[in-house]
């Protein structure tokens, strides 16, 4: 589950900026991150006011919610524990359904990779799944869950979605948790998975023999061959703050561990949207986020004088930047 792909166009009156994937956990990404000169976000970090209590949310590496997903959470006023956050309604009702007061669960079409002892997801995106191969999968799986009595309906290619009340209180991990590692350690083993985990393995069957992904794998594309349960619970009631933007291109470099990309992503960063930031006249907030924690810096922005400022201030105090985001 990937909500924070929507974006909102910035308001001067109130910026804020959501950086997914800022920091990286991995010996040769934490090498790029030392390696990388940003003077704008050094300036901005030397401009912030300290950290408050509420402006730092940490949890360890193996939570089933991302730092990123818990801070848009807080932002839309989305509420929910660790795995349980609902963005399979609140992404639903974005693709024009009605979410209702059922439960719902996003279910995410995967390729999974079986390696020497463990089995991986590729990320989904990496399928170029079109829309008429997405909804034939689709209706090879549909009579499963209808057999037991789950609605199972289509949003957009990577985007299927299922209703029933055993999906309330579900707990499950964000496929930005799973993707590029072993499956088995983010899947709930729990008495309350155990209809989910047996459905899943009979549409496994199904996916494994459909025509859509033999011509697949002879186009030399991967299959799908595993579905991803995520972002269970009821739709609540939520408000997208004006001027909030989410902005996801370190995203997929990080998935990949291509950290020359990475780097290449977030110097851009730093000259484009965060040189923004810094030019603002008015309040505005920078939340990074890491594989543990999403910390929100407040600035007040001063307009262009404060952006010559933050980028004098980068260049006196370079190791600001690699010093902050390895604390994510």
């Amino acid at each position: 589950m990937a909500p924070s792909r929507v974006r909102a166009a910035p308001d001067n009156d109130c910026m804020h900026w959501l950086l997914p994937f800022a920091a990286p956990a991995s010996d040769a990404g934490r090498q790029a991150l030392r390696a990388l000169v940003l003077p704008t976000l050094a300036g901005l970090i030397a401009r912030a006011a300290p950290p408050g209590p509420d402006d730092r949310d940490e949890a360890d590496e193996l939570s089933f919610s991302p730092p990123h997903e818990r801070a848009l959470a807080r932002l839309v006023e989305l509420a929910g524990g660790d795995g349980t956050l609902p963005w399979a309604a609140w992404l639903a009702e974005r693709d024009g359904l009605a979410p209702g007061d059922q439960a719902w669960g996003l279910l995410t079409p995967a390729h999974w990779q079986l390696g020497t002892d463990t089995m991986t997801m590729a990320d989904p995106a990496a399928l170029q799944l079109a829309e008429d191969e997405s909804r034939a999968l689709l209706a090879a799986v549909h009579d499963l869950f209808a057999s037991e009595g789950l609605l199972l309906v289509w949003g957009a290619p990577l985007r299927w979605y299922l209703a029933h009340e055993s999906l309330a209180a579900l707990r499950t991990a964000s496929a930005d948790r799973v993707i590029g590692r072993s499956v088995d350690a983010w899947v709930d083993r729990g008495p309350a998975a155990r209809l989910w985990r047996r459905l899943h393995s009979e549409a496994q069957m199904r996916l494994h023999e459909h025509p859509v992904n033999a011509a697949r794998e002879a186009r030399g594309l991967p299959a799908v061959n595993a579905l991803w349960l995520s972002g269970c619970g009821i739709w609540q009631p939520t408000a997208w703050p004006p001027g909030l933007v989410v902005d996801e291109r370190l995203r997929g470099p990080a998935l990949a561990e291509d950290w020359a990309a990475w780097s290449a992503a977030w110097q851009a960063l730093d000259a484009g949207p965060l040189a923004e930031l810094a030019a603002a006249f008015g309040p505005v907030a920078l939340t990074l986020c890491g594989e543990r924690v999403a910390l929100t810096l407040h600035l007040d922005g001063k307009g262009p004088l404060r952006t010559w400022v933050a980028r004098t201030l980068g260049r006196w105090r370079q190791p600001a930047p690699a010093a902050l985001l390895e604390t994510l």
